[in-house]
């Protein structure tokens, strides 16, 4: 039987007749589907395929709202289509780079907030926020109350940018509700749309996570995904690297140095990930198998891996990158 009673903990309508479909519960008495139970219980992880085209119908009735909009995007896989989700919609919209924690504490946040002003993409406000540190967190509330035009507030961002995480967070400090949304490493974990009563003025609305399918968490083990996803503070790991050298991370991937001057490569990437520099690559064929993307770097670019993170680079050159043929991977400027 199917009721119109939905998951407290993805947002699915709950039914007890089909084990195999999502929503699926032992008795409609429960608050939570069986998958958000065995997730938070047991820690065992389930991805559900949802197509962006549902999440850009979801994007489409919240931009014919005039609600307040809060874009939230991790900073350290920063959302390569995030000019297009801007202008998708109208709404007045607030920035929050999120876990601003897993980046070295000498990353200036007056820093990452210009980087995002310069991309002239009319947010009402640029905020930096840890939700595990409860970093700002107060004065994100003082800017949502500051900027609403109703009580509904709406939380758009892709999967794994720490959307529930912090809607807990504002749930944990501001009300006195006990619903908790569920919170996994993996993508697609809110499956529909959750409206949260956080108090007499703010109502909080999670949408489903517009699905990155170029992400490095889509192609590895589930066991994988943890040590990919950083929980502290990531010490940056800085190699100078010459023409016919190489870097490679786990098995994920090689990235060959082909020309250019000795060169500054920084990796901004989870401390558990096993890094190697292979000094005589021409003599290696590690990885070499995986689909191969040539780049011409300019100056003080960052290679940026779907997922995974990101790469800085000081000077120009070219180089080859192997990797999974459905994992993303793109230059731009330098975040840091």
């Amino acid at each position: 039987m199917t009721s119109e009673k939905k998951c407290m903990g993805c947002g699915v309508v709950l039914q007890d007749e089909n084990i195999l479909q999502e929503g699926y519960t032992t008795s409609l008495e429960n608050d939570i589907c069986q998958r958000c139970f065995r997730m938070k219980n047991y820690g065992e992880y389930q991805t559900v395929a949802k197509s962006n085209d549902e999440y850009l119908s979801i994007l489409q009735s919240v931009g014919e709202t005039k609600d307040l909009v809060l874009y939230i995007t991790d900073l350290l896989n920063v959302d390569k289509d995030i000019e297009e989700v801007r202008k998708a919609l109208p709404n007045k919209m607030i920035l929050v780079l999120n876990k601003k924690d897993a980046l070295p504490k000498s990353v200036k946040e007056e820093k990452l907030i210009q980087y995002f002003k310069d991309m002239n993409l009319d947010f009402e406000e640029i905020i930096v926020v840890s939700v595990n540190k409860n970093y700002n967190i107060d004065y994100l509330l003082k800017r949502i109350k500051f900027y609403q035009t109703s009580k509904n507030v709406y939380a758009v961002g892709h999967t794994n940018a720490g959307k529930s995480s912090l809607i807990n967070k504002l749930i944990q400090n501001y009300s006195d509700k006990t619903q908790e949304l569920t919170m996994s490493p993996l993508p697609s974990t809110t499956l529909n749309t959750i409206t949260i009563e956080i108090n007499d003025y703010l109502t909080l609305i999670d949408t489903p996570g517009l699905i990155d399918n170029g992400s490095i968490l889509n192609v590895v083990d589930p066991k994988m995904v943890k040590k990919i996803s950083p929980v502290k503070e990531i010490k940056p790991k800085t190699y100078q690297i010459r023409k016919n050298q190489s870097i490679i991370i786990e098995d994920f991937i090689r990235i060959d140095y082909v020309d250019g001057v000795k060169n500054s490569f920084t990796l901004y990437v989870s401390n558990a990930l096993k890094v190697k520099r292979l000094l005589n690559a021409s003599n290696r064929d590690d990885l070499k198998d995986l689909n191969k993307t040539t780049y011409q770097v300019k100056y003080g670019e960052d290679l940026v891996i779907s997922g995974l993170g990101f790469v800085k680079m000081v000077d120009k050159c070219e180089i080859d990158v192997y990797i999974d043929q459905n994992v993303d991977t793109f230059l731009r400027k330098n975040m840091i």
